[in-house]
């Protein structure tokens, strides 16, 4: 099956992916997480972008807090689609991420979900509807999904 990256920019904002755990198995999604800075290992995190796409990763969710430039960072550096996800991480609650992550300029698009747990499982369900479009074992279990009423 495709391959999804998740990024996240620091280690504690692992905590908040354990959220989608349930949806990345129940639509049985390969996927890779890794935590990488677009600040503080810029290189790194250009390289694991270059690399997953030629791997076969077919979307990418980038997920950060305060200023979040990270999915900004990896859109500029890869053709594939990016998810970002505002985190939590400052005295704004978000509301920084997300206006950060929203506001790309023209040209470098980035599907913007909403702030903390709910953005990272509505990523992962976004992410597979993108995969289904050439994967009809994942429609079928997107249409599963929806038939108990997108709950799992």
């Amino acid at each position: 099956m495709s391959k999804i990256a998740i990024i996240v920019g620091s280690s504690s904002d692992l905590a908040v992916l354990e959220s989608a755990k349930p949806y990345l198995e129940f639509f049985k999604l390969d996927h890779d997480i890794q935590v990488l800075s677009a600040h503080r290992q810029h290189d790194e995190l250009v390289d694991y972008v270059q690399q997953s796409e030629k791997d076969g990763t077919r979307v990418i969710i980038a997920c950060a807090g305060m200023a979040a430039h990270l999915p900004g960072v990896v859109a500029a550096v890869t053709n594939l689609p990016v998810i970002g996800v505002p985190l939590d991480a400052s005295s704004l609650n978000g509301m920084d991420a997300l206006l950060s992550i929203v506001q790309m300029p023209k040209g470098i698009p980035v599907a913007t979900m909403a702030i903390g747990k709910a953005g990272v499982i509505n990523a992962v369900v976004y992410a597979a509807k993108i995969l289904a479009l050439n994967d009809p074992t994942l429609r079928s279990k997107l249409d599963e999904f929806h038939n108990k009423g997108s709950k799992l």
